[in-house]
């Protein structure tokens, strides 16, 4: 038995979480969520009310520069068990239809989605979770075979809506309606309507509410083709260009801040990291042609990185060396010199990036 005061108020209940999965107390974390149902929690308040915000909470910690990637990794590795404990404990009898949940190519946040997948069983629909980076055609095979009501894609970072695009069309091409998911489609959904999904939803329980109502579409209807995008001849080639511009902005880099050629291996493998998330949320705001998508990943890169000892005019440089290194591409620098002035704003409380 749990305490009524956990019971009665899952808040005080998430410190508690929080504290087992921290200490990768697997069997501490599982038996406490299996406590809350024993006692008469609903499941779904437990996944949303308990699960969600302690996983929000590791972000956090690790953006803070608290907890270690393997200290991050460990706790959703056990949020995951927990979960999974749920999953086993509570077995709804379906009375809806069948619904596909999967995360786009190249995307493997993959948590969000699983605990979409057990709302809408909670809810009574059959789930089909496929997990992780599903690659389109293996998507729309799977769709073939099982004829879905709907498919709920998944998007965390905003480097993958170009695939996400892929997989929103692959799927409708097949004559199921897609409902979008995930910080990358934007705190507001803006990206999943600019890709023509049919419906976006914030939360998980948002989510099955739209599909309980039957309300997809919920986005205008996409014009033949897909929905029309700004053409950025830019787009193609900073991609293909990619792994040549990170070298060439590494050794401007070298070349004009010196002791950059001293650092350790490690620190330089961070720093052409660093220009790679950079490079990657670049293309992806040329290719939705929106400005905020890249200066919110500078202004959340700004405060990573100050909360690691590494001064915002480092930052402001790279991206300096970056625009000059692509002077062929016009398209480019706007974004950049935002991007610039960013960098050199005062910090906010670093959050998880859209």
């Amino acid at each position: 038995m749990t305490d009524l005061a956990l019971v009665n108020d899952l808040s005080t209940a998430v410190e508690r979480y929080l504290q087992h999965i921290g200490e990768a107390d697997e069997y501490g974390a599982v038996d406490l969520v299996l406590a809350l149902l024993d006692d008469g929690v609903p499941a779904e308040r437990v996944l949303l009310e308990l699960i969600a915000p302690a996983q929000r909470r590791v972000g956090e910690l690790w953006a803070a520069d608290e907890w270690s990637v393997a200290r991050e990794h460990a706790a959703t590795a056990v949020t995951e068990r927990a979960v999974a404990a749920i999953a086993t404990r509570v077995r709804p009898t379906p009375r809806f239809g069948r619904v596909t949940v999967a995360c786009a190519d190249g995307e493997y946040h993959q948590l969000a989605t699983r605990l979409l997948a057990e709302v809408l069983r909670l809810r009574g629909w059959r789930v089909d979770f496929l997990g992780a980076s599903v690659p389109a055609p293996h998507l729309v095979t799977h769709l073939h075979q099982t004829g879905p009501d709907a498919v709920a894609v998944s998007c965390t970072l905003t480097t993958r809506l170009p695939r996400a695009h892929a997989t929103i069309t692959a799927c409708q091409a097949a004559g199921v309606p897609v409902l979008a998911g995930g910080a990358g489609f934007g705190a507001d959904g803006r990206f999943a309507g600019t890709l023509g999904a049919d419906g976006w939803a914030p939360t998980a329980d948002a989510a099955a509410d739209l599909l309980e109502a039957g309300l997809l579409p919920s986005f205008p209807a996409a014009s033949p083709g897909g929905p029309p995008r700004p053409a950025s001849t830019d787009y193609a080639r900073l991609v293909a260009g990619r792994a040549d511009l990170i070298a060439r902005t590494m050794r401007a880099l070298t070349e004009a801040h010196p002791p950059m050629a001293s650092y350790d291996e490690r620190l330089r493998e961070a720093t052409a990291d660093d220009l790679g998330h950079l490079t990657d949320f670049l293309a992806a705001a040329l290719y939705v042609d929106d400005v905020p998508l890249f200066t919110d990943f500078v202004a959340w890169t700004r405060d990573i990185l100050k909360a690691r000892g590494v001064p915002p005019a480092a930052l402001a440089l790279g991206l300096r060396l970056m625009r000059d290194q692509l002077h062929d591409l016009p398209q480019t620098h706007p974004l950049l010199t935002a991007g610039i002035h960013t960098a050199q704003s005062p910090s906010r409380p670093p959050d998880n990036p859209s």
